[in-house]
């Protein structure tokens, strides 16, 4: 049994939540998002929240049930908070900085690294080492950061790279004589 798909998911004041068929589609003070989820589950609104149901017991549909009820929590929560993921940069002379919708990066490559910021999704650097990213959509947050991660991920001798705020690089120690 999936101990997530059996909770409610709250929907909170000024949040719109629509439900035609599979197509869910949420709209409120941030912005509005749409989905379709899978044929296995089956969606409701109640009194107490939206409910996400599998269709038979099947493995397939209860291993969909869960999935399918972050989904839309994640909807709910997007146009209601919205997401943010923060970067850091570790290096000598690594920075970040933002000219329009473009990002230019400072990597210790022979060339600055240019990045465009897709709609939907804000960036900022409060200081030359730090990226905030945010948006509605968790799995643009998301995608954006892992991208712009993977230019240069942290090495684990001095720890130079880009890398997430919460992350621990796990270091190791250099060559012994």
């Amino acid at each position: 049994m999936s101990r997530i798909g059996r909770k409610a998911i709250p929907v909170p004041a000024g949040v719109t939540v629509n439900i035609d068929g599979q197509q869910v589609s949420v709209k409120g003070p941030k912005g509005e998002l749409a989905a379709v989820l899978v044929d296995n589950v089956e969606i409701s609104q109640g009194d107490d929240g939206i409910s996400v149901n599998p269709r038979s017991s099947s493995k397939t549909d209860r291993s969909m049930w869960g999935m399918s009820r972050t989904v839309v929590s994640n909807l709910v929560n997007g146009v209601h908070e919205g997401f943010s993921k923060k970067l850091e940069i570790n290096g000598v002379g690594y920075r970040a900085q933002l000219k329009g919708r473009t990002l230019v990066l400072n990597l210790g490559f022979s060339h600055d690294v240019e990045y465009a910021v897709p709609e939907g999704v804000d960036v900022a650097c409060p200081v030359q080492t730090e990226i905030v990213i945010s948006g509605i959509d968790k799995q643009k947050v998301g995608q954006v950061a892992a991208e712009i991660r993977a230019y240069r991920p942290p090495e684990p001798y001095k720890g130079k790279g880009v890398k997430y705020s919460d992350e621990y690089i796990f270091r190791k120690e250099g060559k012994k004589k």
